[in-house]
């Protein structure tokens, strides 16, 4: 329990989540970096609604850039939050990855 800006709140703290790296892979995924210094794989195919349907178009996919610990799409147009993002990937090692 913790109390901030006048209320009391049930839970722990959250540390504030910002993306420190993006890369953008084939198929909607993108290999994230944290300010917790994790690596977390991302599947932006999760992401529906009008507003993320511009992102299923694998040029526009690609040109995620970082702003301000977010990353956005189109100018800032599109965006995801980054505990929104952390919350729905999972851990990633580069000992995960098999080389053909």
């Amino acid at each position: 329990m913790y109390y901030f800006d006048g209320f009391v709140y049930g839970s722990e703290p959250k540390q504030n989540m910002e993306i420190t790296d993006v890369k953008v892979l084939p198929d909607m995924i993108m290999i994230l970096t944290f300010n917790n210094k994790e690596k977390r794989i991302f599947d932006a195919s999760i992401l529906d609604g009008m507003a993320f349907e511009p992102l299923k178009n694998e040029e526009v996919f690609n040109t995620a850039v970082l702003d301000h610990g977010v990353v956005t799409w189109l100018d800032g147009e599109i965006d995801c939050a980054p505990e929104y993002m952390y919350e729905h990937s999972y851990e990633y090692s580069t000992s995960d990855v098999v080389y053909y």
